[in-house]
């Protein structure tokens, strides 16, 4: 059973959309403060994505993301920001004034920065860089399609939902979506195993040298008071 946008927390940034702000509602529901700092970075990730300005390469909007998603958590949120917690003050002025598309959205869950990615894929003439972004905009889909749904879905249901946004301009192989999206979990399971295979072969971090280092000049010392 879905839930409607009425019986749900307000948007805080309408800037960011709905989706946007269930993830950061979640991220607070996390209790595993390594996993929650990794999806603190993930959502910013995304939140960069949804608005291509933030992507010159001459401006750093590093610090805004981070201080919008802790905005959006209502400062009530604890993670690891690169940058000092920003004041509530900060935020209190009059909100940004949102401008809407008047147009009818195909898939509501989406949200409006998904069709605006989409039209700027759309806008690509390098081969590679549009199956790139094809690819990119699959993998996000079927994220926010999990949050919105909380079930799997086939790569073969994401596609035609993007084929059908982007008005059958966007088309890719579906096995080639799969092997990528396949490629990418396998990535983080490793990656995730080797962080927990180097703690258990001692290679846990700097804490444990610091404290090895301590404990040998410790002994040392006592062997030349005797």
């Amino acid at each position: 059973m879905h839930t409607y946008n009425t019986s749900e927390s307000d948007v805080i940034l309408k800037e960011y959309g709905r989706v946007v702000q269930n993830m950061v509602n979640h991220l607070k529901t996390i209790e595993d403060r390594e996993k929650r700092n990794q999806n603190a970075k993930f959502v910013v990730d995304l939140m960069k994505q949804l608005h291509p300005q933030m992507k010159d390469p001459n401006v750093d909007y590093s610090q805004k993301l981070w201080d919008d998603l802790i905005c959006m958590a209502n400062f009530d949120i604890d993670i690891d920001s690169p940058f000092p917690k920003p004041e509530r003050s900060t935020f209190n002025a009059k909100p940004r004034k949102v401008e809407y598309s008047q147009k009818e959205m195909k898939y509501k869950h989406y949200g409006r920065n998904v069709e605006r990615l989409i039209e700027e894929a759309k806008k690509l003439t390098n081969p590679e860089e549009r199956e790139n972004a094809i690819i990119y905009l699959c993998r996000l889909m079927k994220a926010l399609y999990g949050a919105w749904n909380k079930e799997l879905i086939e790569e073969e249901v994401i596609l035609g939902h993007l084929k059908r946004m982007s008005n059958n301009e966007l088309e890719i192989d579906v096995e080639k979506v799969k092997s990528e999206l396949q490629t990418g979990m396998r990535l983080r399971k490793q990656s995730g195993h080797m962080k927990e295979g180097s703690r258990e072969m001692g290679f846990s971090g700097g804490r444990d040298n610091r404290n090895r280092n301590r404990n040998r000049n410790n002994r040392n010392r006592n062997r030349n008071n005797k």
